[in-house]
């Protein structure tokens, strides 16, 4: 196995060209026709955008519910523990009036 991979030569790729810079952009945009391919895309973008508009609305009410499950967990401990601290306050509010009955003739 290892002779067969040491027998493929390794491929050289072509470096890749520059990106155009603003002017040369501009300049393909205004020698374009009216009915080049990018025109008849940018004709279909307001499905397009109502598709974006439907992710983003449904990625906030995503984020939405995160925070509020975030909210209900740490409200989950708040509350855990006071019940604690009422709970061991009723014993000691109980073990007062035990107190108070006992010393009563």
């Amino acid at each position: 196995m290892n002779a067969a991979l040491k027998g493929k030569k390794r491929v050289v790729l072509p470096s890749r060209p520059s990106p155009p810079s603003v002017d040369h952009i501009l300049e393909d945009v205004g020698a374009a026709e009216p009915d080049d391919p990018v025109f008849s895309i940018l004709h279909e973008q307001p499905q397009q955008a109502t598709e974006a508009g439907e992710a983003e609305r449904t990625f906030r009410q995503c984020r939405r519910h995160a925070d509020v499950k975030r909210q209900l967990r740490e409200s989950e401990a708040v509350l855990t523990g006071r019940r604690e601290q009422l709970t061991a306050a009723g014993r000691r509010l109980d073990r007062h009036v035990a107190q108070v009955k006992g010393g009563l003739p």
